[in-house]
C-alpha cells in the first residue's frame, strides 16, 4: 500500500462505518473506466447502483451542469426558476403522464409516493382518515428512511431502528394472488419494484405485473412502480414496467435521472393522482433546483433518442449468453434484464464478497449482495469488447 493510499485509509477512520466498500480508492473516471490513486484502471460494472447509466462524466451531462453552474444553482421553490418547467414537461412526456413532483434522492421519491397514495386514498377514494394501507413485496428495497425500512424484511436494514410506521402489508414477491388477498377497503396502493435490484436482480415471470395492474384497476388501488434502479434504460426499455406492457399510476424515479452528477429524483403521475397535493403540504429546499433540472432535462433528451434502451437490450442479450455459458462452472443461476444481471455463485467458489474482491484484483468493479449473489450493471455506453473482457475475468475468477 502506497503512502497516498495509506493516508486516505487513515482519513477514512473519520467516516461513519455504514458501508463496507471494496479496498480501492477512486480518483478519476471517464465513461466506463475509473482510475484509482495509484493510477490503476478498473472497468466499472456497478454504475453506482444504476446512477451512472450514461457513464462517468458524459460530455452532454457535464456540459449542461457546467453551463448551469455558471448561471444559477438554487432558488428554492419559493420562486420560479427558468429550468424547472422545461424539465418537468419533458419528463412528463417521457412517462406519458401529466405532472412531475421533483425531489432529490430515491428515498425521498418513495416517501413522496407514499404520501401521495395516502392523500389520494383519503381525498379521492374516500378511505377513512388515518387508515390507508399500502401493499409491498417481501425482499423489497425502497430506501433507508425509518418509514421505508419499517416495511423491509431484511434484518440488516430493519433491526434496531424501530418503532416503525404502521399501514403496510407485506406479501410474497411474484405472487399476484397474494396481492389480491391483501387488498381491502382501505388499501390505497401497491408499491412494487418491477425488478427487485438489491434482492439480486429478481425478475418476475411474464404476466405478473400485468396481473397486478389489472387487480389495482379493478379494486381502485394505485399501482406505484419504484423504477429508481430499474428505469431509464437499465432493463432494455425506458421503464422496466414496459417489459410486461404495464403503465403504473405513479412512477418513482431517481439515480440515473441525475446523470451521475447530482441527486435528482421525481414522482410522475396523472393530475387526478399527483394533483392531490396542495401548496405547503409537501416540499424540499433543493427539490427542483435549476442545476438538477438542467441535468435532468438533458438525461430525458438522451433517452428520447432510444439509443441507450437499444444498446441495453442488444448488449443484454449478449451478456446473458456469455453468463449462461458459466452455469455449472461456478454459477448456479443467472438473471438478466437489459444490462442488469444477478449471478449466484456456487458456494464452493467463494462468497459474493470474495468474488468481488478477486474481480477487483483483475480490474473489474462489481458488488455482492445477500451472500452469494453478485450484481453486474455496467454503464449503458459499454462496448461489447469491454463486456466480453469483463465476463472473461469472471470466468477466470470462478476457475481459480
Amino acid at each position: 500500500m502506497s503512502t497516498t493510499t495509506r493516508h486516505i485509509y487513515e482519513e477514512n477512520q473519520h467516516v461513519a462505518h455504514n458501508y463496507h466498500p471494496l479496498p480501492v480508492v477512486v480518483a478519476s473516471a471517464q465513461d466506463v473506466w475509473v482510475t484509482d490513486v495509484e493510477g490503476r484502471r478498473y472497468l466499472d460494472l456497478l454504475s453506482a447502483y444504476s446512477a451512472l447509466n450514461f457513464g462517468h462524466r458524459h460530455p452532454d451531462l457535464v456540459g449542461a451542469a457546467v453551463d448551469q453552474i455558471g448561471r444559477l444553482t438554487l432558488t428554492s421553490r419559493a420562486f420560479h426558476n427558468d429550468q424547472l418547467a422545461g424539465f418537468c414537461a419533458a419528463l412528463a412526456e417521457l412517462c406519458g403522464k401529466d405532472l412531475v413532483l421533483p425531489m432529490n434522492t430515491g428515498a425521498e421519491a418513495v416517501e413522496t409516493g407514499i404520501k401521495a397514495a395516502r392523500a389520494w386514498a383519503y381525498r379521492v377514494k374516500g378511505v377513512p382518515a388515518d387508515s390507508a394501507r399500502i401493499i409491498v413485496a417481501a425482499g423489497n428495497f425502497h430506501g433507508r428512511t425509518t418509514t421505508i425500512v419499517g416495511f423491509s424484511d431484511d434484518p440488516l436494514a430493519r433491526d434496531g431502528f424501530g418503532p416503525f410506521t404502521p399501514g403496510f402489508d407485506i406479501v410474497p414477491y411474484q405472487e399476484a394472488d397474494a396481492i389480491e388477498a391483501a387488498i381491502g377497503e382501505s388499501t390505497a396502493a401497491v408499491l412494487i419494484e418491477p425488478i427487485q435490484g438489491e434482492a439480486g436482480v429478481i425478475i418476475p415471470p411474464a404476466g405478473y405485473l400485468r396481473r397486478v395492474r389489472e387487480l389495482c384497476t379493478r379494486h381502485n388501488v394505485l399501482l406505484v412502480a419504484d423504477e429508481i434502479q430499474s428505469g431509464l434504460g437499465r432493463a432494455g426499455v425506458t421503464f422496466a414496467c414496459e417489459r410486461d406492457g404495464v403503465v403504473p399510476d405513479l412512477y418513482l424515479l431517481g439515480k440515473a435521472l441525475g446523470g451521475g452528477i447530482l441527486p435528482v429524483s421525481a414522482v410522475v403521475g396523472d393530475r387526478e393522482v399527483l394533483g392531490v397535493f396542495q401548496p405547503g403540504e409537501h416540499g424540499s429546499t433543493f427539490g427542483g433546483n435549476p442545476l438538477a433540472a438542467a441535468v435532468g432535462l438533458r438525461v430525458v433528451e438522451l433517452l428520447r433518442t432510444g439509443e441507450f434502451q437499444d444498446r441495453s437490450a442488444t448488449l443484454g442479450r449478449h451478456l446473458k449468453a456469455r453468463l449462461d455459458a458459466l452455469l455449472g462452472h461456478g454459477l448456479t443461476d443467472v438473471r438478466v434484464a437489459g444490462l442488469w444481471a444477478g449471478v449466484d455463485i456456487e458456494p464452493s467458489r467463494g462468497t459474493g464478497r470474495e468474488v468481488a474482491e478477486r474481480m477487483l484484483a483483475r480490474g473489474v468493479l462489481v458488488k455482492d449482495t445477500h451472500g452469494h449473489t453478485v450484481r453486474l450493471a455496467p454503464p449503458l455506453t459499454i462496448q461489447q469488447s469491454e463486456l466480453n473482457w469483463a465476463v472473461d475475468q469472471l470466468a477466470l475468477v470462478l476457475a481459480e
